[in-house]
């Protein structure tokens, strides 16, 4: 048995040794405290780095934010901080944050100016992506500054650190917020500097860890009790940073599970003959949880309807309240364009070549539609409901086929002409389609 525990034991030291193949602790140092300073080319190459960030988030190329993640230089300041807290060096940790926050403000105010004058303003999906960090965005900081606080450490330094700057993404956080700013919107500012924070933070954290781990020497103190201040700060400062983010990844899976739970439900427990769910809404909120739905056809009974709720709890869905429209209720609150896009979700779900109609207008074609939910929700939070379909127009008059992708829309109150033209503009654009017609109703 020892000679197991002995062998499993050399075994794990050999193949996960950190202090082998390291490079001279005062070289590491002297190389992490030279790209601390923000002057002269490294001010610059920010600056060039946030238009091509700014400029791919704006077009939605995710190639083009890349890039300018590689060439940014903000790792520096970040690992200096990290790395002074790690051997005591609190002139370092000043140098660091005073460039930071420097840089930092450069880079929002080049955003703002980019955003300012670009005549394209619709928030694209890689900019939307920025405002709502969570938990995940703690990880991915943490385990990225681990990642490259190991390599910096290197005799033979390795493409980590790239690799660290595209995976931590501190370019376009900052960025979202320029454009927050310039577009007036507070949510997607604070959003995306918090995100930036977020990543900033955890970078020092796994950049002190490593440099505790690996023994680097620390500066002595003479007063031993502004040592232990100092610490407790830097613990409160990952405690506030973390809390928010695991709050905002609670209420995300919270919504997404229930989403998920209320679309299953309705999918099996409302497949009537007779009857058809022509909306259906699921609310997920501090007041409680609910689902809303929109019948067409025969009514339901009481005992039908007593019978459904009961089954809620089948799909874990206790306490949520379900609403049947149905009858006289319903009729005042149903159009032609939500009976249409019915009509399409049903063909979309039972689509079969087989079964297709010669004769029908509209004919589903299977090809893939992003889920932009959260973009719309972001976009226009007043939007209840939508539904998007790829359909072939059969023309009756010819034998000419169009495609046709096919939007309807459910709004709280009218939204204007201006405004609707604007969503037609950007749907088409992050659709990636030629042509679309959106039908937009109110309540």
């Amino acid at each position: 048995m020892k000679e197991i525990y002995l062998a499993v034991k050399n075994f794990i030291i050999y193949r996960f040794n950190l202090h082998e193949d390291t490079e001279d602790n005062e070289l590491t140092i002297e190389a992490i405290k030279k790209n601390v300073e923000f002057r002269g080319a490294n001010l610059w190459t920010l600056i060039f780095a946030i238009f091509i960030a700014s400029i791919g988030l704006n077009v939605n190329s995710t190639a083009v934010i890349i890039g300018a993640m590689l060439v940014s230089p903000l790792m520096g300041p970040i690992m200096g901080i990290g790395l002074g807290i790690g051997i005591n060096d609190f002139d370092l940790v000043k140098k660091g944050l005073r460039n930071l926050g420097i840089a930092t403000i450069i880079s929002i105010a080049t955003s703002y100016l980019y955003f300012w004058i670009t005549p394209l303003h619709d928030a694209s999906s890689e900019i939307l992506a920025r405002t709502s960090p969570s938990i995940w965005d703690v990880f991915i900081a943490g385990l990225g500054g681990l990642a490259g606080i190991v390599a910096a450490t290197r005799k033979d330094k390795s493409n980590a650190i790239p690799g660290v700057a595209i995976a931590t993404a501190l370019m376009p956080p900052l960025c979202t917020a320029g454009y927050g700013l310039a577009s007036g919107n507070i949510y997607f500012f604070f959003g995306a500097l918090y995100l930036y924070f977020i990543n900033s933070i955890f970078i020092c954290v796994a950049t002190f860890l490593i440099v505790r781990f690996l023994q680097f020497p620390k500066k002595e103190f003479q007063d031993k009790s502004y040592e232990k201040k100092v610490s407790r700060y830097i613990l409160i400062i990952v405690l506030l940073t973390t809390a928010p983010s695991i709050y905002l990844t609670y209420q995300i899976l919270e919504k997404s599970i229930f989403e998920t739970n209320a679309e299953a439900f309705v999918q099996k427990e409302l497949n009537f003959t007779n009857t058809q769910v022509i909306t259906k809404n699921y609310n997920y909120g501090r007041s409680g949880r609910e689902i809303d739905l929109l019948l067409l056809g025969a009514d339901l009974t009481g005992r039908q309807i007593d019978s459904l709720t009961a089954k809620l709890g089948l799909y874990k869905l206790d306490g949520t309240k379900l609403t049947i429209r149905q009858g006289l209720n319903a009729k005042n609150e149903i159009d032609l364009s939500q009976i249409k896009a019915s009509i399409l979700e049903t063909v979309h779900q039972n689509n079969n070549p087989s079964n297709r109609k010669e004769n029908s207008r509209y004919t589903k074609i299977d090809k893939p539609i992003p889920d932009i939910r959260e973009e719309l929700r972001s976009l226009y939070p007043e939007m209840n409901e939508y539904s998007i379909s790829n359909v072939e127009v059969h023309k009756t008059d010819t034998n000419r086929v169009d495609t046709l992708t096919q939007v309807v829309a459910s709004f709280d109150n009218t939204i204007s002409k201006t405004e609707r033209t604007r969503m037609a503009t950007w749907l088409k654009r992050r659709l990636k389609v030629d042509s679309l017609q959106i039908i937009v109703q109110s309540n």
